[in-house]
């Protein structure tokens, strides 16, 4: 617990120091105790709050089991936060004004099999490799807007069959 605190208050004095990797440490770390993950946890907020905020976006899972460390959550508990995380995702980006969501784990390969060649592989988003998206309620699905064009499509031919029709009737 000494090196957590230790590291957190030299921070700057490493060029290479990863708050993502801090963060991910506190939940794997198997030799503090509950209550020394939650003090170590709230001491790195305290330099870096910002950046764990924006782990909502980059890496949603690190982020719900640090905030979540030694609270017994039900399954409402759970899906409430989840739905908390993806509406602060899209305010994120909003208030960023980013249009791409390629972030963190969204951006790369990693389907959980340790002998698979493509982890780590950054991937387009929509790829046959991508394994997770950020879907928001308020995005367009493509599927209806091309089942829109399609209709409105046979509608204009329709409308083209009829007036033919009733001009060769005149």
């Amino acid at each position: 617990m000494k090196e957590y605190f230790f590291y957190i208050d030299n921070h700057k004095k490493y060029t290479d120091f990863n708050t993502l990797g801090l963060y991910r440490s506190i939940i794997e770390n198997e030799k503090l105790t509950l209550d020394e993950k939650i003090e170590v946890r709230e001491y790195a907020h305290k330099f870096f709050q910002k950046t764990f905020d924006f782990l909502q976006l980059k890496d949603p899972d690190t982020f719900f089991w640090v905030s979540t460390i030694g609270q017994s959550l039900t399954v409402a508990d759970e899906k409430q936060i989840w739905s908390d995380i993806i509406a602060n995702q899209e305010k994120i980006l909003k208030d960023k004004r980013i249009k791409h969501r390629s972030f963190g784990q969204y951006s790369k390969h990693n389907c959980g099999y340790d002998d698979c060649k493509f982890n780590g592989v950054m991937i387009k988003k929509g790829s046959p490799l991508a394994e997770r998206s950020m879907f928001f309620h308020g995005d367009k699905s493509k599927y209806q807007a091309k089942v829109k064009s399609e209709r409105r499509k046979k509608e204009r031919k329709d409308e083209q069959h009829i007036v033919h029709k009733s001009m060769s009737e005149e």
